[in-house]
């Protein structure tokens, strides 16, 4: 034990944030980089303890991979928070964030999930007061629910008495040093079955005293918890329901295929452009753009940058997509209608709306691909090119008058 250090009469935070979230089910990221009213869940939970006038320093322990999320979270908090990098379990994560305070050596330490981003002020003081030099505060709620054992066959073997049971929360507090040499001894021991970190202190010895938890420090765990949490801190009566649209046009050239919507169509001309000339994408990144104000496709593509000559249009919608999840906007609808005379679009209409689902990370039932002749009138209808017409609909957070 480093006991050189000088105690730092604050107290310490480590807030874990190196999971995947599988459980949560959302496909686009980590559920501690959700945004929910208007700001991620781990700035959230970051904001709870760097505002609280008794907490010191604080680590955030994230993912390798999630540097980048990460600074974008935290913005303006970054430089109060140290991070470092978690390791294969919640248990060698928070070990690791222990580690990375030893130097600033808190006599007492708090160790939060940062999937629960509504701890309370009230909380964060009934634990500390309950901490001792050798007593973990563990705060905690009273099991409410009738609890069932479940047999091998899926009925239920027998009624457990509720008596004496309580859901564990977090943030559970520790003296910091004897918490840290529990971590290590498990370590060292290569016991990794601990389920939080008031287990390993009841392993090694240390007093574990309940503190009344709160109903409201509910955990982020299933994508429908983050929906309701989003709906409980938007308080929207009207959402902020925005509709972009797009529309390009590009002319026919001599080649062999087309490309419309993300798929190669074996055709008798090329459609003519810097990029891949994909009319359909090209539409539907300018609806994108509309609903966060971020310009056009030619803000962020401009044809003059030889870099884009040739480059798959799918980039261009993906990086639409991404603006708008960064400013907290949750794609509802893609809607394209491609007008041409040929090629056929009915045949390729699927592919399409499978390609399009994965650029935007949407359901297909979210997208629509539509095509139309011009009836024979104008350039489209003597085929010297196609148009598209695209309209994305998008919910960002809060409401309309914000």
């Amino acid at each position: 034990m480093d006991v050189a250090a000088k105690p730092d009469s604050k107290v310490g935070v480590v807030i874990v944030a190196a999971g995947r979230g599988e459980r949560a089910g959302l496909g686009d990221g980590p559920k501690q980089y959700r945004i929910v009213g208007g700001k991620t869940v781990i700035r959230r939970s970051i904001e709870a303890f760097a505002a609280h006038p008794a907490i010191g320093p604080i680590v955030a322990v994230i993912h390798s991979d999630d540097h980048a999320l990460y600074a974008q979270a935290a913005g303006t908090l970054a430089g109060r928070v140290r991070v470092v990098e978690g390791g294969a379990t919640r248990q060698d994560s928070v070990r690791l964030g222990l580690q990375a305070l030893r130097e600033a050596a808190p006599a007492k330490v708090l160790i939060h999930d940062a999937a629960r981003p509504f701890v309370e002020s009230a909380l964060v003081d009934r634990t500390v007061a309950a901490i001792g030099e050798r007593q973990a505060a563990l705060p905690a709620l009273a099991v409410s629910d009738t609890l069932k054992r479940g047999g091998n066959d899926g009925t239920v073997s027998e009624t457990i008495s509720r008596n004496g049971l309580y859901a564990a929360q977090t943030p559970q507090g520790f003296p910091f040093w004897p918490i840290y040499a529990a971590h290590m001894k498990a370590h060292h021991a290569g016991k990794t079955d601990f389920t939080d970190d008031a287990a390993i202190a009841e392993w090694t010895g240390i007093p574990v005293r309940l503190v009344e938890g709160s109903p409201d420090n509910i955990k982020l765990t299933w994508a429908r918890d983050i929906e309701m949490a989003d709906q409980r801190l938007s308080g929207a009566h009207f959402p902020d329901v925005r509709t972009g649209n797009g529309y390009d046009v590009h002319s026919f050239e001599a080649g062999d295929h087309v490309w419309l919507c993300g798929v190669k169509i074996p055709h008798g001309k090329k459609l003519s452009g810097h990029s891949d000339a994909d009319v359909g994408l090209h539409a539907l990144t300018d609806a994108l753009l509309a609903t966060c104000g971020a310009g056009d496709i030619g803000t962020h593509f401009p044809p003059s940058d030889p870099q884009w000559k040739g480059a798959r249009s799918r980039i261009f919608a993906e990086h639409a997509a991404s603006l708008v999840r960064a400013a907290g906007g949750r794609i509802a609808n893609a809607d394209i209608t491609l007008i041409c005379e040929a090629p056929r679009i009915g045949p390729h209409r699927e592919a399409m709306t499978a390609a399009i689902s994965e650029m935007l990370s949407i359901g297909p039932g979210r997208v629509s691909v539509k095509a139309t002749t011009n009836e024979r009138l104008g350039f489209i209808g003597r085929e010297e090119g196609i148009a598209a017409i695209a309209t994305a609909t998008v919910i960002y957070p809060g409401e309309v008058s914000a």
